[in-house]
């Protein structure tokens, strides 16, 4: 059957709310063809998805996955406003990813899965649209057929040149495959580039493992594309500093 309907993402995606909320062992995942599609729906992401637990006494565990990146695509279909999520986290409310690989995004879903009794929260993942085809973000059967989701991911070659790198890059998702290239040049042997693949709940314990594998780190910088008043600064600063 073929069917026209209104565009309205605030309808679709609290269709899907509902639905996760009265099927809580069924994995259930909405796509935004770009992320700004989430502005239509804040209202149902405010006022129901962020706030479920301690409003309506619901844990659903609905997965968001929302298309984010300056790609060419115009100011109004670049950004799934990251930060929103951040201000909206608390109490262990959302989870929010960005991952660079899809192995890690895999096992991310899988996690997800695994989690719906034990500990059900919505999960919002920013998903590049680059990243779809991007040779160097995809990942063998034998990266999907073992493994787990890690929060954070360290230099691949960060820890044999531990003594000599003094800067240490910390990114997410799509910014570490546009720095490969450059990495692998060798043009700063100084320099690692470390991946924070979940915001939230911020990996406290892993990155700060990862800072104190490079025992000459004189800085510690965040990467993002996003302008300063947007994307996760705001959110990672203060956690950095800490």
């Amino acid at each position: 059957a073929v069917h026209n309907s209104p565009l309205s993402e605030n309808a679709a995606l609290g269709f899907e709310f509902g639905y996760s909320a009265h099927a809580p062992h069924v994995l259930v995942l909405w796509e935004a063809q770009f992320g700004d599609f989430a502005n239509g729906a804040q209202v149902i992401i405010d006022q129901f998805i962020a706030s479920a637990r301690k409003k309506w006494g619901q844990t659903p565990a609905l997965v968001l996955l929302l298309p984010h990146g300056y790609e060419g695509q115009g100011p109004e279909h670049s950004s799934a406003r990251l930060e929103r999520f951040l201000q909206l986290a608390a109490d262990d409310n959302i989870r929010v990813a960005n991952c660079s690989s899809a192995a890690q995004y895999f096992h991310l879903l899988r996690r997800q899965a695994l989690l719906l009794s034990a500990d059900p929260r919505p999960l919002v993942i920013m998903t590049p649209k680059s990243l779809l085809r991007h040779p160097r973000a995809g990942a063998s059967l034998a990266d999907l057929a073992k493994g787990r989701f890690q929060r954070v991911i360290d230099d691949p070659t960060g820890p044999a040149r531990a003594e000599e790198v003094s800067r240490l890059v910390l990114c997410s998702a799509k910014l570490y495959i546009d720095l490969l290239p450059a990495l692998e040049s060798g043009g700063a042997p100084g320099v690692a580039v470390a991946r924070v693949e979940e915001l939230y709940s911020f990996p406290h314990d892993e990155l700060r493992a990862v800072i104190e594998g490079y025992p000459h780190l004189r800085e510690v910088v965040w990467l993002q594309e996003e302008p300063q008043n947007m994307g996760a600064w705001s959110y990672v600063a203060p956690r950095l500093r800490e």
